[in-house]
């Protein structure tokens, strides 16, 4: 599970929605943000979904792996990669197709920075 987020049921995000999986802190190499539910108004994610997400550095680090997973169930081990940011000046990247009942960022690597941000837009 996420390093620090216990709540049951996660906080959800509504299209329109901006949510910080990570907001100005300083995660370590394997760390998980905490997690947010996707509501879906059909009842399942067969049609897939856009998630767009940005990372942010206060200090742009000098190498950085971000990660965005889904799962279709809230456990550490059911999250999968939908998508991967190696940019250090930050970026903004979309999704399509995601099927997940939950997402959250994990940091893979990162050397050096400071203050990560990542956003998730619904």
């Amino acid at each position: 599970m996420p390093n620090y987020n216990a709540q049951n049921p996660p906080n959800s995000i509504y299209p329109g929605d901006v949510a910080f999986a990570f907001n100005a802190e300083a995660p370590a190499a394997g760390q998980a943000s905490q997690q947010f539910a996707l509501p879906s108004y059909s009842g399942f994610p067969e049609n897939g979904r856009t998630i767009r997400w940005q990372t942010i550095f206060g200090t742009a680090p000098t190498s950085v792996s971000v990660v965005l997973q889904t799962a279709m169930v809230d456990a550490d081990t059911q999250y999968a990669t939908v998508d991967t940011s190696t940019a250090t000046t930050g970026e903004a990247r979309t999704v399509t197709g995601v099927r997940g009942n939950f997402v959250r960022a994990k940091v893979s690597a990162i050397t050096g920075g400071s203050g990560v941000t990542v956003q998730l837009l619904g």
